[in-house]
């Protein structure tokens, strides 16, 4: 197979014409060739991916012509995973030769998100986490903030005896474009996405365990059976005694959605409750509960460093760019309905992930710290 054919073969593949052959062929390719990315020079690069289609071509001509063709979970629309965040697969409208390795240059790009957050203490001021160094960043009731050296916040006892008398809250804030990770004094582990905050006692007393949450976050509880351990968002109650979930209270995405990874979580709202089991999904609407079975590994990407999507159109998509790259999304003209599928790191410049739409005809500018979507 020479390059113009296969040129070919992903224009009919971008088009949607192509037949159920050439899109398990595509994709069978890249699913094959992508968890052995060799690092080797450029030029070789090119000739190892030439010579590992041609042997998919042999292999698959072969099983069809015995009629033993292998099925395939194919999506109307896919985006392609991004095992080393430069890698993909994509097709150069303008008849260049086809590069399948070669990020597109662009005059202007967003780099991703990282790990930044700002620590609003119980009397006002602030701490810039981004640029603390490491160690004792405050003192606040009995505890003492620190920060390790891998950047992780954590609240130990500073050892005095005075017993609190009421709880001393702090908030912790992640800004468009952030993310980062705290240790609650019970030992609760908190991953805290892009504009998200979260606001908690430094010290848990009484008989209960309760923090106030918006945007999203995963929680790894730890187990306490005389305190419960509620998430309050929007509304809606979570309740656990230890147990590990997410939440997703953005206020632009409609519902509150609480997925269950282990053990078992009740959520509820005002007269209304409901327990869930792993594997599950509260969604949570307009005073409503409903629960379905759901991919836990999509749900909490984000926390591994990935966006994954499951056939979500194009508003979805850009909502989740616009947290993370810290940017404004316009859009301009009338565009198609798709859909799009599939795991991309969240660890490269926003052009990447944009040239992967491009490859469904969604195209794309970069204005400054605003991106442009046209038909």
């Amino acid at each position: 197979m020479q390059p113009s054919d296969i040129e070919q073969l992903l224009e009919r593949y971008n088009q949607g014409i192509a037949t159920a052959e050439e899109i398990a062929l595509v994709e069978t390719w890249y699913t094959k060739y992508k968890s052995t990315v060799p690092d080797v020079p450029h030029q070789q690069l090119e000739e190892d991916q030439q010579q590992s289609l041609n042997e998919l071509i042999t292999e698959i001509t072969g099983k069809n012509k015995r009629g033993h063709w292998p099925t395939f979970a194919i999506a109307a629309s896919i985006l392609f995973i991004l095992s080393s965040g430069v890698f993909f697969l994509m097709f150069h409208r303008q008849q260049q030769p086809l590069a399948l390795n070669k990020p597109v240059k662009v005059k202007s790009d967003v780099a991703p998100g990282g790990n930044k957050a700002i620590l609003t203490l119980s009397n006002g001021s602030t701490i810039v986490l981004t640029g603390a160094k490491n160690g004792t960043l405050a003192s606040q009731g009995n505890m003492v903030i620190n920060k390790t050296a891998d950047g992780l916040i954590s609240y130990a006892d500073s050892k005095e005896n005075a017993a609190l008398k009421s709880l001393v809250y702090n908030t912790a804030s992640t800004p468009r474009g952030g993310q980062y990770q705290f240790v609650l004094a019970d030992g609760t582990k908190v991953w805290l996405n892009s504009a998200s905050s979260i606001k908690y006692p430094v010290q848990f007393i009484g008989n209960e365990r309760k923090v106030e949450l918006t945007g999203e976050a995963y929680f790894e509880v730890a187990h306490d059976a005389k305190k419960p351990f509620r998430v309050v968002s929007n509304g809606q109650t979570v309740e656990v005694l230890g147990t590990h979930f997410n939440v997703n209270a953005y206020g632009d995405e409609g519902e509150v959605k609480t997925t269950l990874l282990e053990g078992s979580v009740k959520v509820s709202s005002q007269n209304i409750n409901t327990v869930i089991k792993p594997g599950e999904q509260a969604q949570f609407d307009n005073g409503k509960i409903k629960v379905k079975n759901v991919d836990v590994d999509e749900v909490v990407a984000w926390k591994n460093g990935f966006f994954y999507f499951e056939d979500n159109n194009i508003q979805e998509v850009m909502r989740q760019l616009a947290r993370w790259y810290d940017v404004d999304i316009k859009y301009e003209g009338k565009l198609p309905s798709r859909e799009f599928s599939g795991e991309i790191s969240r660890n490269v410049n926003a052009s990447q992930i944009l040239d992967i739409l491009s490859f469904k005809k969604i195209h794309y500018k970069i204005e400054g710290k605003t991106i442009v979507v046209m038909p």
